[in-house]
C-alpha cells in the first residue's frame, strides 16, 4: 500500500518527463521552440515529405503544420518544392542550414538525455527502457 504523501507512478513519470523536456529545451537556445525542433526532426528524418505526414507525426491539424513549416521556412531551415509524384502537392525538406541546426538539436538532445539518465546505472537504464517500451501503445520503436 502506498503512503498518501508518496507521489503516484503517474506523477513520478510526468515529473521525470517534464524535467527531461526542460533540460532539452534549455539546449535549444532562444531561437527554436521545442515544438519547432520536433517538426524539424520529423522533416529531417522523413523528408522530403508532405505536410500531412508532418502533421501526423506531430499529432496536429494540417493547418497547424502549415504554420510550423511557415515559421521554419521563414528562418531558412526548410524549403517547399513540388511533389514529383503529384504536382498539385508540395513536399518540405531541410535546407543546408536546417540540416546543421537539426544536427545541433539532436546532439543537444543526446547530451541532455545522457546527463539526465546518467543518474541511473546501466542496469537501471536497461530496465527502464524495457518497462517504458511495454507501456508505449505504439510498441517497440527503432533507435
Amino acid at each position: 500500500m502506498r503512503d498518501a504523501d508518496e507521489p503516484s507512478l503517474d506523477e513520478l513519470l510526468m515529473g521525470a518527463a517534464r524535467a527531461l523536456r526542460r533540460r532539452w529545451a534549455t539546449g535549444l537556445g532562444p531561437d527554436l521552440s521545442p515544438h519547432d525542433a520536433r517538426a524539424l526532426r520529423v522533416i529531417g528524418h522523413h523528408g522530403p515529405t508532405r505536410l500531412g505526414v508532418v502533421a501526423d507525426h506531430l499529432r496536429i491539424a494540417p493547418r497547424s503544420a502549415t504554420d510550423v513549416v511557415d515559421r521554419l521556412e521563414s528562418r531558412g531551415l526548410v524549403h517547399r518544392s513540388p511533389d514529383p509524384a503529384d504536382r498539385r502537392a508540395m513536399t518540405v525538406s531541410l535546407t543546408e542550414v536546417g540540416e546543421s541546426v537539426l544536427a545541433e538539436v539532436d546532439e543537444a538532445r543526446r547530451e541532455g538525455a545522457a546527463d539526465f539518465f546518467g543518474a541511473l546505472s546501466d542496469r537501471e537504464r536497461a530496465s527502464l527502457a524495457t518497462i517504458l517500451g511495454r507501456l508505449d501503445p505504439r510498441g517497440p520503436r527503432e533507435g
